[in-house]
C-alpha cells in the first residue's frame, strides 16, 4: 500500500511540473484565438498558435505553432516564420519573400500566392476557388437529406396494408 501512495505523489508532482511548464512556455510565446478580430504578429513579436475564424491573420515576426483560417486570408511577410502548419478555408494566403514555413500550408476554397523567395519544408495543397468550398458544405447536407427521403420512404413502405390477390 505504501508503493501504490508514493507511485500517486510521484504522478501528481510530474502531472503539475508538466502544467507548469506548458504554462512557461505559453508565457513566451501566447496563444490566439479570435472571432471576427484580425491577428497581427509584428516582425520582433513571437506567438505560439495562431486561429482566427472570420478575419484575417498577418505575420512578420515568427510563430512556434499552427496559423488556420476560416474565412479569413492569411499574410505572412518580412521573413515571417511559422515553425508549424498553415492552413486556410474559404480565404487566401500570401507567401512573402524570404517567408520560412517548417510545415504545410494549405488553402480550400481561396488562392495561394507564393513569392519565388518563400521556403515551405511541408506540402502546399491548393483547391483554388468557392466551388470547393460549396462543395464541402453541401455533402453533408445532401447525404443527410437523402438519409431522411429513405427512412420515409422505408416507413411508409412498412405502414401499407398488404395486397391480396382477388378471388375468381
Amino acid at each position: 500500500m505504501a508503493n501504490h501512495g508514493r507511485l500517486f505523489g510521484l504522478t501528481v508532482g510530474f502531472l503539475l511540473l508538466c502544467l507548469a511548464s506548458t504554462a512557461a512556455l505559453a508565457q513566451n510565446s501566447p496563444t490566439y484565438t479570435q472571432w471576427g478580430r484580425n491577428i497581427s504578429i509584428g516582425a520582433n513579436e513571437k506567438a505560439g498558435d495562431l486561429t482566427c475564424m472570420g478575419c484575417s491573420i498577418r505575420v512578420r515576426g515568427q510563430v512556434a505553432g499552427d496559423v488556420t483560417t476560416v474565412g479569413g486570408s492569411i499574410t505572412i511577410e518580412d521573413q515571417g516564420q511559422v515553425a508549424g502548419d498553415v492552413t486556410s478555408v474559404a480565404g487566401n494566403v500570401r507567401l512573402g519573400n524570404s517567408v520560412k514555413v517548417s510545415g504545410d500550408v494549405t488553402v480550400v476554397a481561396g488562392t495561394l500566392r507564393r513569392e519565388p523567395g518563400a521556403s515551405v519544408a511541408g506540402d502546399v495543397t491548393s483547391m483554388d476557388g468557392r466551388g470547393w468550398f460549396v462543395l464541402i458544405l453541401l455533402t453533408p447536407i445532401i447525404v443527410l437529406g437523402l438519409l431522411v427521403a429513405a427512412l420515409v420512404w422505408l416507413v411508409q413502405r412498412m405502414r401499407r396494408p398488404p395486397v391480396t390477390a382477388a378471388a375468381a
